[in-house]
């Protein structure tokens, strides 16, 4: 299904195009770009300034971003020259222990929440009205970005703190008592907020929004809008949260990020979807593709799994290419997006053998 003209898929490809160029320039000229891609660029012998003219031009020339880069470096070689000077946040990403991933960066979360706040209706998200964050906080850009999102709507924000790292460790040693234990402790603190506190907005995650509907009903509680993210959502799960958590009162706006891309948000369901959620990322700052695995320079043909690869292209992180550990459906452009979108993600390999995601 696609209701986006040619036409509109040729415009977006051609900023696209011309958004690359400008990264390209901005990230590899020794007046504004990091340490780390002079570098790599001298060390790769071309310089991509002169052969990258395009997005293609990208894909064809750029090897796949090794996410070491992001462990072993020292934050300091990611500093544009031209942000040289300025403190920056580091941010860390997803669950997993051992030496996390890091990302610097400055203004990008609040362009990409700023941008998400004109998809959320005032119905579901009244302005003004206090919002509860329900997941990990921490060192994640997640925490920063979800009370920039409120106030940047005039409201407050409350958070819960869960740590998806102690979550995941836990349930890898079949420790489930522990993990439920935990989950309990985190979903209590969240109820006695909602209800010693008028709260109207609520980001959490998938199964601690189940969690949260089995211990209070969240519209009597206040609750007028649920923004959703942080692990796969199946068709099945999506359908139960809408008519049996949410009632088929409350807003739903399930998203797909991370600290690396930002904010894919997801189109509105149609009948035909078959409550199987398709997102889109916030191009050009940010591509998704979903591509064969066994030869990642392909993209797998629409409506068929593949593994998500990110390329992020702000002035603040250059990424390209990178492998996530995801895999989805490649789904058509879909208004009011005029590139690809990718379904059901899911850890990658999810049907090959068991993953953790815990609750994040």
């Amino acid at each position: 299904m696609s209701n986006v003209t040619a036409d509109e898929i040729a415009r977006a490809q051609a900023a696209l195009d011309a958004h690359t160029r400008q990264m390209i320039e901005w990230h590899f000229s020794p007046e504004t770009g990091c340490p780390f891609w002079l570098e790599w660029a001298r060390q790769a012998g071309w310089d991509p300034r002169q052969e990258v003219h395009s997005f293609a031009d990208l894909i064809a020339r750029f090897p796949h971003f090794q996410d070491e880069w992001l462990r072993d470096q020292q934050p300091e070689v990611w500093v544009p020259a031209a942000y040289r000077g300025r403190p920056y946040n580091i941010f860390e990403t997803g669950g997993t222990t051992g030496m996390p991933k890091q990302r610097i960066g400055w203004d990008d979360y609040k362009i990409d929440y700023e941008e998400f706040s004109g998809k959320i209706s005032d119905e579901h998200f009244p302005r003004g009205g206090a919002w509860l964050m329900v997941g990990p906080t921490g060192p994640r850009r997640l925490r920063l970005a979800i009370e920039h999102l409120a106030n940047y709507r005039g409201s407050p924000c409350y958070f819960v703190d869960l740590d998806p790292r102690w979550v995941k460790r836990v349930i890898a040693q079949k420790q489930f008592e522990v993990a439920r234990a935990y989950m309990e402790h985190v979903v209590e603190q969240a109820v006695v907020l909602m209800k010693h506190r008028r709260i109207s907005a609520l980001f959490t995650t998938p199964k601690l929004l189940e969690a949260l509907g089995e211990k209070i009903n969240l519209w009597e509680a206040g609750i007028r809008g649920v923004f959703c993210g942080g692990t796969s959502m199946p068709p099945q799960q999506v359908r139960f949260l809408i008519e049996e958590v949410l009632e088929n009162r409350i807003g739903f706006y399930p998203t797909y990020g991370n600290t690396l891309m930002g904010l894919a948000a997801s189109v509105p369901l149609t009948p035909e979807d078959h409550y199987s959620i398709t997102y889109y990322a916030p191009q050009p700052r940010a591509v998704l593709r979903v591509v064969d695995p066994e030869n990642t320079s392909q993209l797998v043909p629409y409506g068929q799994w593949g593994r998500v690869e990110l390329t992020t292209m702000t002035k603040e992180f250059f990424m390209p290419r990178f492998l996530e550990r995801d895999e989805a459906l490649r789904r058509p452009p879909r208004a009011p997006y005029a590139w690809d979108g990718v379904a059901e993600v899911r850890p990658f390999g999810a049907m090959q053998k068991q993953i953790v995601e815990g609750v994040y």
